[in-house]
């Protein structure tokens, strides 16, 4: 029996919820063994009769590679001989009433693909990086005052080969050709659905049973490490959608896993979210919590990810989360808050900035709870940002109004501003709003097909004027008519139409002037960024702004015209006289627009307007958004 693996110290820091490396102990760990070649395994079962690994090296019986408890810790364990890289295995549990179980490991590193269930032994250590000139960098690419443009894509998705029955692109094929596309398309990051192993394709990714192991559907761990090496490599960061929300009750995961609820709470009303069929993670529980947090920092640490979005934090916080009256226990204070899963998130986010401080941490949280993206020591949660999903609502309901109707919802788009600062916010167009019968964006936006594109133009053009990170969901730059489904591609053949290609080509472009263009990301999360020039024309629909850099030198103006109507010899104060240049125009002929604009640029007099001390005279375009910059040392 080996146990040195395994000491007390360990079992004392797992017991007590603070073991942040418990995947280096707990599962399963190829090595030599006095002259013996085999793998430890300890698993977690405090309330099981007998543990036994079971795999095709015995037969699946529970006869013959028994593992021994260690004190009262809860821990099974034990070294079994001849088990190497690439064996699979489970665990065979008797239950205190004599049931026997077969559950997969909740630390395995690999699995088999499904709908195969058990794991597979495998060494982590063995792949070769080469991406320390990004590791080393990384945290100028993901501070506040950086640009960062997320593509959130589902690998199974994203691109299939339809010649080979509809296949997947595995890790090692995704990469470079995914590389290659957000290089071209200017985004800074990719932020992936779910990877951790999952039974049901439908689910994409978000009933997770093996959270230590990345899906085997696109190859294995260490293809799955080149992915991120080969995106690093090439200066393109790599989120992690994260989901400790909730798991699923398949029998072989981690329900009932010895017999009891162990992971989860025995109460329905606190361990069960009817709205997703699934279970909720005791975060009292001190193993389970570590569980979780380790969870996180493995990702991190092994796979070298840039950032985890976590998922459904709202579902976490409250109690009450989609719960009728009677349906939920409230807190020991009588409120609807879940103190433990609070407890849990800041303790969290205080690991992984105290282990990573380059990485990110973002919220999917989609209530005013205060405070989320805010240090634990001031009293926030301490996720480094938030997805603005008021945001979302509020622009997604305006543009889906006829331009005739939209002077009665003005303040759709100007609300924004009176919390934009409060958090640190991402401003998300994700999966979730092209999917359920919501409908694509483009088949949101009114009009005939010509005001349908225009719109989308218009939308995302405001999203990138607007302070706060970006991320756009794939096949949204495609301009996609259809629903986005998880099991064939986005539709690559739309590039071949030119309207779909001039958004493709206009999402380029604001991601070159985001990136470029100080004004447009160095002060995204604080006022002084942002300045109002008129945000009160309710009756044509205008809307524009000021994006200042850091000791206001120059500023971009942007200008939405929310109508089709040209709107001829509109005047707009600016901050200085002289010639102003469009930088861009959604409604140039390149992006598939009329060719509405100012000649590249116009000029600006000393005529005070809309509170500034000067202003000019300009065409705005057919549902169209002007982005026009100044640099007042250049001149007039």
């Amino acid at each position: 029996m080996r146990s040195e693996i395994l000491t007390d110290y360990d079992i004392h820091l797992f017991n007590e919820g603070t073991h942040n490396r418990i995947y280096e102990r707990l599962g399963a760990h190829p090595m030599d063994f006095e002259g013996e070649r085999g793998t430890f395994f300890a698993v977690w079962a405090p309330n099981a009769r007998s543990v036994s690994v079971v795999g095709d090296f015995n037969h699946w019986s529970d006869k013959e590679n028994s593992l021994s408890p260690r004190a009262s810790s809860g821990i099974w364990h034990g070294f079994v001989p001849g088990v190497d890289v690439g064996d699979i295995y489970k665990y065979a549990l008797e239950t205190q009433d004599g049931r026997r179980l077969e559950k997969t490991d909740p630390y395995a590193f690999a699995t088999e693909l499904r709908p195969k269930t058990a794991a597979k032994v495998w060494d982590l250590s063995a792949y070769e990086w080469n991406d320390e000139a990004w590791m080393e960098s990384r945290g100028s690419s993901q501070s506040l005052d950086a640009p960062i443009s997320i593509y959130e894509v589902h690998l199974g998705s994203w691109m299939r080969v339809p010649e080979e029955d509809n296949r997947w692109l595995t890790y090692r094929e995704l990469a470079p050709k995914l590389a290659d596309y957000v290089r071209y398309m200017g985004f800074t990051h990719v932020e992936l659905l779910p990877i951790a192993e999952h039974p049901f394709d439908g689910s994409w990714g978000y009933q997770v049973v093996n959270l230590y192991a990345p899906t085997s559907r696109f190859g294995s761990p260490d293809d799955f490490m080149f992915f991120i090496d080969y995106l690093h490599q090439q200066g393109i960061g790599v989120i992690l959608d994260w989901v400790p929300a909730h798991f699923p009750r398949d029998d072989y995961g981690l329900a009932k896993f010895d017999g009891t609820s162990l992971f989860e709470h025995e109460d329905p009303r606190l361990g069960e979210h009817k709205d997703w069929g699934t279970l909720i993670y005791n975060y009292g529980r001190y193993e389970v919590a570590n569980f979780l947090v380790s969870n996180a920092l493995f990702w991190l640490d092994k796979y070298h990810i840039d950032g985890l979005r976590v998922d459904a934090v709202a579902s976490m916080i409250y109690l009450d989360y989609s719960r009728e009256e009677g349906e939920w226990v409230p807190n020991k204070h009588g409120g609807r808050e879940n103190l433990e899963a609070l407890a849990f998130l800041r303790h969290l986010n205080k690991q992984v900035y105290g282990e990573f401080p380059d990485v990110m941490t973002i919220a999917e949280e989609s209530t005013s709870w205060p405070s989320v993206s805010r240090p634990v020591h001031l009293g926030g949660l301490g996720f480094g940002y938030k997805w603005d999903m008021g945001w979302m609502h509020d622009t997604l309901k305006y543009f889906s109004n006829d331009p005739v109707h939209r002077s009665y919802h003005h303040d759709n788009l100007t609300f924004r501003m009176l919390y934009a600062f409060q958090e640190n916010f991402v401003l998300p167009l994700s999966h979730d709003e092209v999917v359920h019968g919501k409908a694509s964006l483009l088949s949101r936006m009114p009009g005939d097909d010509w005001q349908k594109f225009a719109n989308l133009r218009l939308l995302f053009g405001t999203m990138y004027g607007q302070s706060g990170k970006k991320l756009l969901f794939m096949g949204g730059e495609l301009a996609q008519r259809d629903e986005w489904n998880y099991d064939s591609s986005i539709h690559w053949h739309l590039l071949d139409y030119p309207l779909h290609k001039g958004v493709q080509l206009w999402l380029r472009d604001l991601n070159t002037l985001y990136r470029e263009e100080a004004a447009m990301h160095r002060l995204d999360h604080q006022p002084e960024g942002f300045q109002w020039i008129d945000c009160s024309d309710v009756g044509k629909s205008i809307f524009s702004w000021l994006r200042w850099n850091e000791d206001r030198s120059s500023a971009l103006a942007f200008i939405c015209n929310c109508t089709p109507v040209v709107r001829e010899s509109y005047r707009i104060g600016l901050p200085w006289e002289g010639r102003w240049q469009e930088r861009l125009n959604s409604d140039a002929e390149m992006y598939g627009g009329s060719g509405a604009g100012n000649g590249g640029s116009l000029k600006a007099d000393s005529l005070p307007w809309h509170g500034l001390p000067a202003s000019a005279e300009m065409l705005l375009p057919p549902l169209g958004i002007l982005v026009l910059s100044f640099r007042p040392q250049n001149g007039a």
